[in-house]
């Protein structure tokens, strides 16, 4: 399957607060019956998303007013078990990136090997972006790849994502990884 690659990404964005959302929240453990990378995104926080097959309307992924390519997470997005399907559903979704303060490590490689861009940003920017998209759901946030920013369309929000990482030989390796995103076919 081939996918989605972008330089620069801008879009609306989907806003989920929430901190430790585990790899079953994103796709619950009862969907991943499939082993094809298609179909799982009708699935995404399936548990969340609906009661009885009916949609819930509080859920911002049920909320018209939130759409776009980029959902953007609290805290410790992705962390529980290894599951790839996570990242799929994600993907199947229509998400080409997913922002957060921290990522589960096993979560953010299955995302890089699939086409989601996973970026990093600091806790005051993350808080920052939550609260203009709620003040403006029309609200643009920008990726920008070969910069490694984020910013935030009309503001002068700005950030690079990969400068708030120490400098090591993970760090080396995690930017080889955005480049081979770039790159890939």
């Amino acid at each position: 399957m081939s996918y989605d690659k972008f330089i620069k990404l801008s879009s609306t964005v989907v806003p989920l607060p929430i901190e430790n959302i585990d790899t079953d929240q994103i796709i619950p453990a009862r969907f991943l019956k499939a082993t094809e990378r298609v179909g799982f995104g009708e699935n995404l926080f399936r548990d969340w998303r609906y009661d009885d097959n009916i949609k819930k309307k509080d859920f911002v992924l049920n909320d018209k007013k939130f759409s776009g390519d980029i959902l953007v997470a609290g805290k410790n997005f992705g962390s529980g078990s290894s599951r790839e399907h996570a990242a799929w559903a994600i993907y199947d979704y229509g998400f080409r990136c997913v922002i957060s303060s921290f990522f589960a490590d096993i979560f953010k490689n299955n995302c890089l090997n699939i086409g989601v861009l996973p970026v990093q940003v600091s806790s005051t920017f993350l808080e920052k972006i939550f609260e203009l998209v709620y003040a403006n759901p029309e609200t643009i946030v920008n990726v920008n790849l070969a910069r490694q920013s984020v910013s935030v369309k009309n503001t002068k929000l700005i950030e690079n994502f990969l400068s708030l990482i120490h400098i090591s030989e993970p760090t080396r390796l995690l930017s080889i990884a955005y480049a081979v995103f770039c790159l890939k076919k």
